[in-house]
């Protein structure tokens, strides 16, 4: 019998050099979150080339594309294509240049996490798609997200009407490169990436001369005592075997060595797994809060904001092991279990309002030299470059051949069945 996957990457050769001009295209022209209109614009038209009946728009700046073959299963594969604040510093050739101005004054852009590579892998799976309908039967429907880094993107296109707009999943499909050696693929059933919450927590002082802190409720003071209690909550109030980080990311406070300032603002960053460990450290980071602040006798109660908030990304047991085999049989070797990763993502959020199973895998994008060298050193985490670095920039080959060929394989998983 003929692997459908096979029978449709067959094609992948004559569309290479096309993917990686888009990619290179993408990486020199990066966009931030919800200004994504070029990227957009490549997108859709491309769809529009290959035949797909395509919705601009969505939520700002995404995009659908959908291609009807025939009855079968919807499957719908989903890539980011926002870039990040970053100054590029790879060297590349293609590397980003761009300034963009904001309130703040100009700043720097830059693919610093990959999704130039997502965008570029799934435009090349809806081409090889739609070149070889003989092979599969059913509906493909590739959606372009925008604005993943600020955690509103998917929520921005629900809240446009996706529901509405888009054929409903089968299931739904993404992936995401990240720092390991490329051509690698991996899979993990449950927990893949964590939950992430941000806070702003403002204390409230009294303040004074720095000469006399008897006349003061000194907000530096509490905001360093808040500092270091707040370590003990994944060390002493969490088990061993439930993983959690919690970091303080930001102190602002005072404006002059001599003077006690009014008030200090903190800024956190939660990373947890589940729903029961995240309220319960949340929970622990009010009630230390509220305690210090108490305890220093301050004139007003502390303000808490949630500045941004991802949901846990947990697999569907059932599509991953599917998306698993699929991998296992066609790139044998280089098929892997994932680690989870405390990255966090809004890609959850598209399936939960369609009400569909999901599962979203990771790719590599490093040297696969470079990385052997680095691991057989032991100095991985010091010499290879990860998401949000000025120097992340994955090779174009075979980062590309993979991102493409895993999107189509998994899409086949259920379309060519």
């Amino acid at each position: 019998m003929t692997d459908p996957a096979r029978t449709v990457l067959a094609g992948l050769d004559a569309i290479r050099s096309d993917v990686e001009d888009l990619y290179r295209d993408l990486h020199r022209h990066p966009e931030l979150g919800r200004r994504e209109h070029r990227t957009a614009k490549k997108a859709a038209d491309a769809l529009r080339r290959f035949g797909y009946e395509v919705t601009e728009g969505v939520g700002g700046t995404g995009v659908i594309g959908v291609l009807a073959n025939g009855d079968g299963p919807v499957v719908m594969a989903r890539a980011d294509m926002d870039a990040l604040p970053v100054r590029e510093q790879t060297g590349l050739p293609y590397a980003s240049t761009v300034m963009v101005s904001d309130d703040g004054g100009e700043q720097p852009v830059m693919h610093a996490c990959g999704h130039d590579v997502h965008v570029a892998g799934l435009v090349g799976c809806a081409r090889l798609l739609a070149g070889a309908k003989d092979a599969w039967r059913g509906t493909f429907v590739a959606l372009f997200q925008p604005s993943e880094e600020n955690g509103d993107g998917a929520d921005a296109m629900i809240d446009d009407g996706l529901t509405a707009k888009s054929p409903r999943p089968d299931v739904v499909l993404a992936q995401h490169v990240l720092p390991y050696p490329a051509g690698y693929v991996g899979t993990r059933p449950g927990s893949f990436l964590s939950a992430a919450d941000s806070l702003r927590i403002t204390l409230h002082g009294r303040g004074a001369h720095g000469s006399m802190p008897q006349a003061a409720v000194d907000p530096v003071v509490m905001a360093a005592m808040i500092v270091v209690r707040l370590q003990t909550v994944v060390s002493r109030e969490l088990a061993a075997t439930t993983p959690a980080v919690l970091t303080v990311g930001s102190i602002h406070a005072g404006s002059g060595p001599n003077i006690i300032p009014d008030s200090a603002v903190l800024q956190l960053n939660v990373r947890t797994y589940d729903d029961t460990t995240r309220s319960g450290v949340l929970r622990a980071i009010e009630r230390i809060v509220r305690a210090e602040c108490d305890a220093s006798g301050a004139p007003k109660e502390p303000e808490f904001e949630r500045t941004s908030s991802f949901p846990p990304t947990v697999n569907d047991e059932d599509a991953t092991e599917r998306v698993a085999g699929a991998f296992a049989a066609y790139f044998g070797d280089d098929a892997h279990t994932a680690e989870p990763q405390t990255a966090s993502e809004d890609m959850s959020e598209i399936p939960r309002a369609f009400g569909a199973p999901f599962t979203y895998w990771a790719i590599g994008g490093i040297d696969p030299e470079r990385y052997a060298e680095a691991e057989r050193k032991g100095t991985v985490s010091q010499d290879i470059p990860v998401n949000h670095s000025a120097t992340f920039a994955p090779v174009v080959q075979p980062t590309l051949d993979t991102g493409v060929s895993a999107m189509t394989v998994a899409a086949l998983a259920w379309l060519g069945s």
